[in-house]
């Protein structure tokens, strides 16, 4: 590949690489996972790179490389033992008071959502981007109106999740 086509790759890479990091967060559970994911994803993308047409966004196509990568991995790592990260047994101790309502709501969302099934979570985190339904249907390859349907049947789904 040549000099000028890298140096593009990698200033696009730069300038939306928290799409990236915001896929490995709905994807990974703890950090080393995520380190994997976001380098897995990053190949990806450089692999896929030279088939950018520029038909649409490099943001929405990194969203498709990327959740395409994540989705394919977690499908094969759920045909494998589940284990426990050691991590989250960790004790927070702090001399103030701590007010964790928000952290606890967003771990309480962040766990709903893991229970979906890889398109769901891949809706949920568009969503929650606020990518519209045009967006969203471009990147996951759906109809508008599907992707429309889909949502209201996630939300509906995470309420049931959240308020058993």
């Amino acid at each position: 590949m040549n000099k000028e086509l890298e140096h593009s790759f990698v200033e696009e890479l730069e300038k939306n690489q928290n799409i990236v990091h915001k896929v490995c967060r709905i994807y990974t559970n703890n950090q080393e996972a995520h380190n994997d994911l976001f380098q897995e994803i990053t190949i990806q993308l450089w692999k896929a790179y030279p088939k950018f047409r520029g038909d649409s966004k490099f943001s929405t196509w990194m969203y498709r490389v990327g959740l395409n990568t994540a989705i394919t991995l977690y499908r094969k790592r759920k045909r494998s033992i589940a284990t426990e990260d050691f991590s989250s047994f960790q004790y927070k101790i702090k001399a103030e008071p701590y007010d964790d309502t928000e952290e606890e709501q967003l771990k309480l969302l962040y766990k709903a959502v893991h229970q979906l099934n890889d398109i769901e979570k891949a809706l949920v985190f568009l969503y929650l981007e606020d990518k519209n339904y045009k967006e969203i249907s471009e990147t996951l390859g759906i109809t508008e109106v599907n992707a429309r349907v889909k949502m209201n049947r996630v939300k509906t789904k995470l309420r049931t999740i959240l308020n058993p």
